[in-house]
């Protein structure tokens, strides 16, 4: 049996239309500005490298080089999206690698600083909080520029203590940790807020999964640690000491800024943190956690009127 290479090149040969069909794609592919700049900076290939590779350079020419015809890496119309063809001459060869396009770097990047900021239970409006959104009141005044200094502070380098935001509800502290968050991002410095009564709920939960351990990990190790609403629940002896005063103490000694937000002063959230659920009065351990806060965090006033009603 002969081979079928073959049969179909004497096919050809005999097939008028489909030879002409085949000379008009090879001129229109030989024409393309690209293709006629490679050939002309490799005068070497010869015509019957041409045509044994015709292929390539087809499938060179019909896709989008460096996003010459795609918007946005959404749209990349590549066969291989996000990546963009080179053609090269290798060894009297005629070949076709592939390396990311510039949309699909940038969309990298993008999804790289959207992932920056973690969060458990917090609403969206907390997540894309804004700085220049922060409405102009004097009882504000303070914490805005506490939150503005930490931040130049932090565009050479993390700084070592966060802020304790402490006031009553509704006047914006924790739309001030949402808005510093996504300052940090921009120096892709990572944040992780989290809503205290809930993550209270979901470190009892994991207890069930045996993944306390990897959770307490994952809320040391963040680079800004954001705790809102601090003192909401009344913490167990367990929780307060072994898996708050964990973190706390990692993060003290790792010298790695916490922000928190509370409706009480620090000298109110000891007291509250002094009385556990089973054991009562325990003012020694509650100082000790309040110690470690005040060596990650400055408590700063925050004032004004209740904007949730």
């Amino acid at each position: 049996m002969k081979p079928i290479q073959t049969s179909l090149k004497r096919w050809i040969n005999n097939n008028e239309s489909f030879k002409q069909r085949h000379e008009a794609m090879k001129t229109e592919i030989l024409q393309h500005p690209k293709i006629a700049y490679f050939l002309n900076k490799h005068p070497e290939i010869t015509e019957k490298d041409i045509d044994k590779r015709l292929n390539k350079l087809y499938e060179y020419a019909t896709q989008s080089v460096q996003c010459d015809k795609c918007s946005s890496f959404e749209f990349c119309k590549n066969i291989v999206k996000g990546y963009s063809p080179i053609l090269q001459y290798v060894n009297g060869e005629i070949h076709i690698s592939y390396e990311k396009c510039q949309n699909h770097i940038q969309y990298e990047k993008m999804t790289e600083k959207e992932n920056l900021i973690q969060s458990i239970y917090m609403p969206k409006e907390i997540l894309n909080a804004s700085m220049e959104n922060i409405y102009p009141d004097h009882n504000r005044m303070q914490a805005t520029k506490e939150a503005v200094s930490f931040l130049n502070l932090a565009k050479q380098g993390l700084p070592e203590k966060g802020l304790f935001f402490t006031g009553p509800f509704g006047v914006g502290k924790t739309y001030l940790l949402g808005a510093i968050a996504n300052e940090l991002r921009k120096f892709n410095f990572s944040s992780m807020l989290i809503y205290m009564p809930e993550f209270v709920r979901e470190i009892r939960e994991a207890i069930k999964d045996n993944k306390v351990q990897d959770k307490i990990n994952m809320f040391k190790q963040a680079d800004v640690l954001m705790l809102d609403d601090i003192g909401a629940e009344t913490l167990s002896a367990w929780f307060r000491d072994e898996v708050l005063g964990s973190i706390l103490q990692y993060r003290m000694m790792e010298k790695l800024p916490v922000f928190f937000t509370s409706n009480y002063t620090m000298a109110q959230l000891e007291q509250i943190l002094a009385t556990s659920t089973k054991n009562g009065v325990e003012q020694v351990k509650a100082g000790r956690i309040m110690e470690r806060i005040k060596q990650v965090s400055k408590e700063i006033k925050v004032g004004g009127e209740n904007r949730r009603n």
